[in-house]
């Protein structure tokens, strides 16, 4: 896709825009996003001696279920404290029950792939009958280890490029895996885990940082997090190593201030909709455009619906509408909105009018008050194709816009009346950065809150026409800013 085709489109398609503040389309089968609360931090433990829950400052554990897994060792972590959960594949879920319910555990956590979640649904809605006591929850995906690395890897014509170390560094996250679960699990937190490193890599040297980042990606996206624990970490804390509990404090502090649930009835904010015929929780166009701080909610194309997409800028369709939803998206257009089509050949109702050709493989259609662009490709470089949509959005659409944050991923939410209320913040460079963010909205008390200092340091906002700009002098690995 060549980036140079929104610019040719500003120039030559500038249409007016409402100033309204950017809502959430919550239609009635997403308003279970409404209520969900932070992130629940579930420690996986192997056999090494267990601290106290209260030691440790967490209090759900999980263990690995086989059948030589020890039942004291179960009783035991109970009576530390512990909501003890057993973590067993879909197969031996009965069994697993069975043991759990002798023990007083809490819960089971099953693993299965994509393809059985359906058989996973209706084996819980089973064994909640027969074991009413233990909470049953569905490990939703295996994700990535959250982290920064130094290149962008891209395709291009089926050839895989690095990126020069000028661009912008490749951010490893877990923002469209999560965005995904919450569609496809209604209702439900969503709760994933991962891996440190491949089975052919060498075990990494994990430091407090590794674990509280990963603490900090799932409380700002407000998803459940089974975090593994490194062996070694596991038998130095068993063995009251200083160095260990030093290491340790540091994590158990981001796991306090991600469990903190400041506002009530928080929702996602998102102005920019991704509309699927399937959900694929490792579409890294999606993951690039939560890297360049573009607020999207995701779509199934079923859930398309009169309403549904009303309160967003932009449309993105990664899907083939059938009639009734291409009339649905033209109707958009034509009340100023921007419909995107990505690589979805067919016949539609706009075509009637006359198109631009931007480049090779996009045509634009003026519709109404706003614009329907056909990608005639799918997307080869998400990179480029976020930075398109930024473009495309614009000054004026834009919930929020970073400076000197390239490292940085905000996630904005808003209160039950759809007005901006907090940001989650994540630094995956690790390292203290200085941040200026620009929010849309106007804005007369900014209050910055970290796991470091607490809450909170008041900040002061710079208003501009219908923005507020505001300086954050230092965000360590998480942060969170309250708007009023």
């Amino acid at each position: 896709m060549d980036h140079k085709f929104f610019s040719a489109l500003t120039t030559r398609l500038m249409l007016p825009k409402r100033t309204r503040h950017a809502k959430t389309a919550l239609f009635s089968a997403l308003l279970f996003l409404s209520t969900l609360g932070w992130a629940d931090v579930f420690i996986r433990w192997g056999q090494s001696p267990l601290p106290s829950a209260n030691s440790l400052g967490m209090s759900k554990v999980v263990f690995l279920w086989n059948s030589t897994t020890p039942l004291q060792m179960l009783t035991r972590a109970r009576k530390q404290g512990y909501s003890v959960y057993l973590e067993a594949p879909l197969q031996e879920a009965a069994a697993a029950s069975q043991v759990a319910t002798s023990a007083g555990c809490a819960g089971i956590i099953l693993r299965f792939s994509e393809d059985e979640r359906t058989k996973a649904q209706t084996l819980i809605d089973g064994l909640r009958t027969v074991h009413p006591r233990l909470t049953f929850l569905m490990l939703g995906f295996t994700g990535k280890r959250p982290q920064m690395k130094g290149s962008l890897i891209v395709k291009r014509h089926s050839i895989l490029e690095v990126s020069s170390p000028t661009m912008q560094p490749w951010i490893e996250t877990n923002i469209a895996a999560i965005k995904v679960a919450q569609r496809a699990q209604p209702g439900s937190v969503p709760l994933y885990t991962f891996a440190w490193a491949g089975p052919e890599d060498a075990p990494p040297t994990l430091t407090a940082s590794d674990y509280s980042l990963a603490i900090a990606e799932a409380s700002a996206l407000h998803a459940d997090l089974l975090l593994p624990l490194d062996d070694g970490l596991q038998k130095t804390l068993g063995q009251n190593d200083a160095a260990a509990w030093a290491l340790w404090s540091e994590v158990r502090s981001m796991a306090k201030f991600g469990s903190l649930e400041t506002e009530g009835g928080l929702q996602p904010a998102a102005n920019v909709a991704a509309v699927f015929d399937d959900l694929d929780p490792h579409d890294e166009a999606l993951n690039l455009l939560g890297r360049h701080n573009i607020p999207f909610q995701v779509f199934l194309d079923g859930d398309l619906k009169a309403n549904a997409l009303e309160d967003f800028d932009l449309v993105v369709v990664f899907a083939k509408p059938n009639q009734a939803a291409a009339e649905l998206l033209a109707g958009l257009a034509s009340r100023g909105k921007t419909v995107v089509l990505v690589d979805a050949h067919g016949t539609y109702p706009w075509q009637k009018h006359e198109s631009i050709q931007l480049n090779e493989h996009t045509l634009s259609y003026a519709e109404g008050g706003g614009k329907i662009l056909e990608l005639s490709e799918p997307v080869s470089d998400p990179e480029i194709f976020a930075q398109d949509i930024r473009r495309l959005l614009g000054k004026r659409d834009s919930l929020l816009t970073l400076w000197n944050g390239l490292t940085t991923v905000a996630v904005p939410y808003n209160d039950r009346n759809r007005a901006l209320r907090q940001i989650e913040l994540v630094n995956y460079a690790i390292d203290p950065i200085r941040v200026q963010l620009q929010v849309k909205g106007s804005f007369t008390s900014i209050r910055y809150e970290t796991p470091e200092h607490g809450c909170c340091q008041s900040l002061a906002p710079i208003k501009h026409d219908a923005f507020t700009e505001f300086v954050i002098p230092q965000l360590q690995i998480g942060g969170r800013i309250h708007l009023d």
